[in-house]
């Protein structure tokens, strides 16, 4: 007998006990104190994790509640097992910072003349709605304060206090807060443009949902952080897009083939290479925008070639990537 057995059904119906008492009733009647860490959240709302663990226990058949003392309420015991009864217990501590998260935080500080920013801001507000829609944490890590409107506003201090012309000790941050300034002051203009265009990606709905699943030749240093890159490999991946790139082609060409190295499938696959081939688009989408693609603006490419020219940021272009190939007799 113990937290082995308790059941969704029990939990529950300690949570419902609790908001009826209230919680400083519920902490009493039990015999447990505030819980300091971890937390179950159910609708929106805070329950203190140990003491309804403990109070579970008295809802299984036959059985009584556990007191405090008999048992621990960390990670390994009491969150384990309500995480596999399927309740939300956040983390302590929000993953850290992604370059894209970074970006749109460095660009906030960039537009306010590079000062940090406050908690009560509406830009900080508006900025945290948007980093809670990235798709790069899944809630099972997110803690209950994940991204909220002081780590945002904290997440600026750490950016200013380490611009050069700061007067006084920048704070720790993180190494990758560092990179970040450093480019905004290189190429303040282009790296606007990808805040920008990290901006109008995680508005757009469908745009996100397509992106959840990383991509194999997502780069985690790309100069535009993993959500632009993920979109303008779902827009390569278009199949309408692809067909009609391949049709335009034809119109030139006998056969497929790929546009960097020649490589032929169907003359070496025969009928099983018949127009097999990959579509690459020659603009990286921060630069591009969401504007209409072009046909002209999209090359066929073998899948060895598209990944080179994708390996490293920043991409090479087409001719770029054709010299490096040997020289053919």
């Amino acid at each position: 007998m113990g937290l082995a057995d308790l059941t969704a059904a029990a939990v529950n119906a300690a949570i419902d006990e609790y908001d009826q008492l209230g919680g400083e009733a519920f902490l009493a009647k039990y015999g447990f104190g505030p819980a300091k860490d971890y937390f179950v959240v159910r609708d929106g709302k805070l329950y203190d994790s140990k003491a309804i663990a403990g109070a579970a226990h008295g809802y299984l058949p036959g059985r009584t509640p556990l007191s405090a003392d008999t048992f621990s309420g960390g990670k390994g015991t009491v969150v384990r097992r309500l995480r596999l009864l399927g309740f939300h217990v956040p983390p302590k501590r929000s993953p850290p910072w992604v370059r894209d998260e970074v970006i749109l935080a460095c660009d906030l500080v960039a537009q306010n003349g590079w000062q940090y920013l406050t908690a009560d801001d509406p830009r900080v507000i508006e900025l945290s709605g948007l980093l809670q829609r990235l798709p790069f944490h899944p809630m099972e890590v997110r803690s209950d304060t994940f991204r909220n409107a002081n780590g945002v506003a904290r997440k600026t201090v750490d950016i200013a206090t380490h611009h050069p012309d700061y007067q006084g000790a920048g704070t720790k941050g993180g190494a990758i807060d560092k990179e970040v300034l450093l480019e905004f002051l290189d190429d303040p203009a282009g790296m606007h443009e990808i805040a920008e265009a990290l901006r109008h990606a995680i508005a757009t709905d469908p745009v996100v949902e397509q992106l959840l699943t990383p991509i194999d030749d997502e780069d985690d240093e790309a100069k535009e952080g993993r959500l632009l890159q993920r979109q303008h490999f779902v827009r390569e991946r278009d199949k309408k897009l692809r067909a009609k790139k391949i049709a335009d082609f034809l119109t030139r060409h006998p056969r497929v083939h790929c546009e960097v190295c020649t490589f032929d499938f169907e003359a070496t696959y025969g009928e099983r290479g018949h127009e097999y081939t990959e579509v690459h688009h020659v603009v990286p989408l921060h630069a591009s925008g969401e504007t209409k693609t072009k046909l002209a603006d999209l090359v066929l490419l073998c899948a060895n070639c598209h990944r080179m020219i994708h390996r490293y940021t920043p991409w090479l272009t087409p001719e770029q990537l054709r010299g490096l190939l040997p020289a053919q007799d």
